[in-house]
């Protein structure tokens, strides 16, 4: 009976310690995935990003959560072209993101949705030439040129194919668009951007690369925002009432010229 009672503990001791090893080695894959998205946000933003874009593209911090697959990104700044007088084109204060971390270690990275929050936009220049053209302009050569393909995770090695992302729901709500337009007497508009909501992008197999992906994101945003500044502008009676009775020459004489350019 001793002998059974002493088998039993050292089973039990055995079994203590599998159990301790397991969830050690839970906490340890954790904390790779968590490393690993960490590094992936980061790479895309410090390397890609001013590759693909053309401009500076700093990110504060990022908070990830593993087991959900989330992660929160904070005080995302696209800057602006050289020559630029405001301090960047596009600020996200706020995004969300909640991604399949399975698919974080296949070819394609699967992003369910991304809910981007109250960003800041500067429109400068003119309504055919302007920061955001350009930036759209250079990312479009990025995504058909095949620069900066993919995003690999830091610790990968060797010459293996790039990662290709898809993401199945991406909303931007509560923009603003700061305009600056030279036609506009040196005032300043701020606007709100209706809500963009795009769908299904790199759905299939084929998924979309970083560039390509970042272009068609880029070109909904302008795309919105010409059309909310030019909807403004149609009605000038409204602008001249919101700028002063003393840019309405001004805004009279220059919007011939801001729509040239």
């Amino acid at each position: 009976m001793a002998k059974n009672q002493k088998n039993a503990m050292k089973l039990k001791k055995i079994l203590w310690a599998v159990g301790i090893g397991l969830v050690l080695l839970g906490v340890i894959t954790l904390l790779v995935v968590a490393l690993f998205l960490d590094g992936l946000v980061r790479t895309g933003v410090e390397t890609v990003g001013p590759k693909i874009a053309g401009v500076p593209v700093t990110l504060e911090s990022i908070h990830i959560g593993v087991l959900s697959g989330s992660v929160r990104v904070k005080d995302l700044v696209v800057g602006n072209p050289e020559g630029c007088k405001t301090p960047f084109a596009v600020r996200v204060g706020l995004a969300e993101v909640s991604a399949s971390v399975a698919s974080a270690m296949s070819d394609k990275i699967v992003i369910h949705s991304i809910h981007v929050v109250s960003p800041e936009i500067n429109l400068e220049g003119g309504l055919r030439a302007n920061n955001l053209f350009k930036i759209r302009d250079n990312l479009g050569s990025a995504a058909s040129a095949g620069e900066a393909t993919g995003v690999k995770p830091p610790a990968t090695t060797g010459g293996g194919p790039a990662k290709k992302i898809e993401v199945d729901d991406f909303l931007i709500t509560g923009a603003k668009i700061h305009v600056h337009l030279s036609g506009l007497g040196g005032q300043t508009l701020t606007l709100p951007l209706p809500d963009i909501h795009l769908t299904d992008l790199g759905a299939g197999e084929a998924g979309l690369t970083p560039a390509e992906l970042t272009r068609r994101i880029f070109a909904a945003i302008t795309a919105g925002t010409l059309k909310a500044v030019t909807t403004e502008l149609g009605d000038l009676g409204k602008n001249v009432e919101k700028l002063g009775k003393g840019a309405a020459g001004k805004i009279t004489s220059g919007l011939g010229g801001l729509f040239r350019q």
